[in-house]
């Protein structure tokens, strides 16, 4: 149900996630019920955010709480916004932690591998 939104891969010892479309109240529970599944024993998750063409609050506690479940695990996470899009607008509107926040996937691999 969640492969219209969700996709995984792998990029070096990250997991990737790739999100698409509408993330709102509709489809956030399912889709981090799958992020979580997937990404409970990774060593780093890079979330792409770049193909999001809209972001509710409910989509950025869902990036909120995922980023804190990382972050108690100390798992290194960064959240590819590209240099504009609506992933990025409501992301900054909302003062998510710009520390995560990358321009491109590969920025955000280099990033991690340090």
């Amino acid at each position: 149900m969640t492969d219209q939104w969700v996709s995984f891969s792998r990029r070096g010892t990250a997991e990737l996630v790739h999100l698409k479309g509408e993330i709102d109240l509709a489809n956030a529970n399912d889709i981090g019920r799958a992020i979580v599944a997937r990404t409970t024993g990774a060593d780093a998750v890079l979330i792409d955010l770049t193909a999001v063409s809209f972001l509710d609050s409910a989509g950025v506690r869902l990036l909120d709480f995922i980023v804190g479940d990382l972050d108690d695990r100390r798992k290194p996470v960064r959240l590819i916004v590209g240099e504009r899009g609506a992933a990025r607008m409501t992301l900054q509107l909302c003062s998510f932690r710009s520390d995560l926040l990358a321009t491109d996937l590969d920025r955000a691999a280099a990033e991690l591998d340090r």
